[in-house]
């Protein structure tokens, strides 16, 4: 067993064993045990019953939530043309193509979302090494790979509260929804538009029980179990 710091340990204390909480109670405890001198990040972690070996049953899709995440997201485009005046007017951090393309295979990463219009595509693909295991990768299945006129309106979600989520090798998803900082009310918000859009992106292939655990967590917090039964009832606006 992985040992713990004394503050861990003492809110460790506070969480009931056995009991699964509802939502709002949960995030209620986990901001109040959120004591350390930064403000933390509220994760949900979620182990689903697809099977990761199987190519039909990965799940991997984005969300954008309401409030935001809480903290700056700088967004790096691959484009060209008329696709990086209209990126840069956007207010995207980093433009370009081959420049970026050499930056980056020389070990620079430091954006939390990546994006490239159709015609750069082909030249991106030999990053996929670098970028797809952090999930920094454009891929038309998340939307990432956007054409010029969609390109303010991505950036513009993914500087607020876009976030992209998939299953693990053990078929768990994490993500962030927001910062201990935030409102309950916000928080229970953005859990459920990001729940809602897990619900819908449930693989056909999937069978029995999709959602079969979950807890919340903070950055240098305890986990604490939810009702699935409370979090699935959870609507957005």
């Amino acid at each position: 067993m992985p040992k713990h710091s004394r503050r861990y340990d003492a809110v460790a204390e506070r969480i009931e064993p056995d009991k699964l909480y509802q939502p709002e109670e949960a995030i209620d405890l986990l901001k109040e045990l959120a004591n350390t001198k930064f403000d933390e990040t509220m994760e949900i972690h979620i182990r689903t019953g697809a099977d990761p070996r199987h190519a039909d049953q990965m799940v991997r899709e984005v969300a954008v939530l309401p409030h935001g995440l809480g903290k700056q997201i700088r967004v790096l485009v691959f484009t060209s043309g008329e696709g990086a005046d209209i990126a840069r007017q956007a207010g995207a951090d980093y433009v370009g193509d081959d420049d970026l393309i050499a930056q980056i295979e020389g070990g620079w990463v430091d954006f939390e979302v990546g994006l490239a219009t159709p015609e750069i595509m082909p030249k991106i693909g030999k990053l996929g090494r670098v970028l797809g295991r952090r999930g920094l990768m454009p891929n038309p299945r998340t939307g990432t790979m956007v054409q010029p006129r969609d390109l303010g309106r991505v950036i513009e979600e993914s500087k607020g509260g876009r976030v992209e989520y998939r299953t693990d090798r053990t078929a768990i998803i994490h993500c962030s929804f927001g910062k201990a900082s935030f409102d309950t009310g916000l928080l229970l918000e953005n859990l459920a538009v990001l729940i809602d859009s897990i619900v819908r992106a449930r693989p056909a292939a999937v069978k029995g029980v999709f959602l079969r655990s979950a807890y919340i967590t903070s950055s240098m917090g305890p986990s604490i179990p939810l009702e699935l039964s409370a979090l699935q009832a959870l609507r957005p606006d």
